[in-house]
């Protein structure tokens, strides 16, 4: 299927490795023009160099005040305009309810809920008819995940967002969707699995089929299956759909 992507002209953040740069790639792939953003030059340099003459990079730090503005400057430059964005970032600290402090709470709500919300919320208002946002959240956007309180708080809350904001944006024909992804077979999660293995004294083969015996298709995800989901998402080939959260994780998440 023609996803109808040729041509069109997206941001991508939190590109420069994971699923950021598993997004770009299929984009680029279906003939996309994408501007990659990350906190390291060195990172998304080297990330759109790989994706090629259609990808060029901007160091960009999504919790600061003028990313949305540096980051739709960026593509008027570039590509004369914007036709839509995938919106990931970083997550919160580890930590329980009993124990998050005020400081722990505030970095919470300014890195994981302020500043994608802030972002979604500028490029939304920036598209045109025709234009979609795709952010992503975490399972516990639906289910709390125990020691992730700060996670709890805020992907809810990004999502009930981005809902509204989909209500909101439908008439003038804009988009906007969530992304819960499971666990997969990025950088990151092959790190840490190597270090719990070191940890337990165990083989890295052991720990990945005891997180995998969690998942009901028993396996982790290839970071390309999250991109392909995405890239349909931004394009004219999803144009009735809104308003979504999609569960991209082999049946992980057991909620209805």
């Amino acid at each position: 299927m023609d996803l109808g992507l040729e041509g069109r002209r997206l941001v991508v953040t939190g590109a420069s490795r994971g699923l950021g740069f598993a997004v770009a790639r299929e984009l680029v792939g279906e003939g996309a023009r994408v501007v990659l953003a990350s906190r390291s030059a060195e990172a998304i340099t080297y990330a759109a160099r790989q994706l090629g003459e259609h990808a060029a990079g901007i160091v960009c730090d999504v919790t600061d005040d003028d990313a949305p503005a540096r980051l739709l400057d960026r593509a008027s430059e570039l590509m004369g305009g914007l036709d839509g964005a995938f919106v990931s970032h970083g997550g919160p600290p580890a930590s329980t309810a009993t124990a998050l402090g005020d400081a722990e709470l505030q970095a919470a709500i300014d890195t994981s809920l302020r500043a994608p919300i802030r972002l979604a919320r500028e490029i939304g208002n920036a598209l045109g008819s025709g234009g979609s946002l795709a952010v992503l959240v975490s399972s516990s956007a639906r289910e709390p995940i125990p020691g992730l309180v700060t996670s709890n708080l805020a992907r809810p809350g990004v999502w009930g967002y981005v809902k509204t904001l989909a209500d909101e944006l439908g008439p003038k024909g804009v988009r906007a969707n969530c992304v819960i992804p499971g666990s997969f077979l990025t950088d990151r999660v092959v790190e840490l699995m190597e270090r719990r293995a070191e940890v337990t004294g165990r083989r890295v083969e052991e720990v990945r089929a005891e997180a995998e015996g969690d998942i009901p298709m028993r396996r982790i995800g290839d970071p390309a299956e999250l991109g392909r989901v995405v890239a349909f998402l931004l394009s004219p080939a999803a144009s009735y759909v809104t308003g979504a959260a999609w569960a991209i994780d082999g049946g992980a998440m057991r909620s209805l």
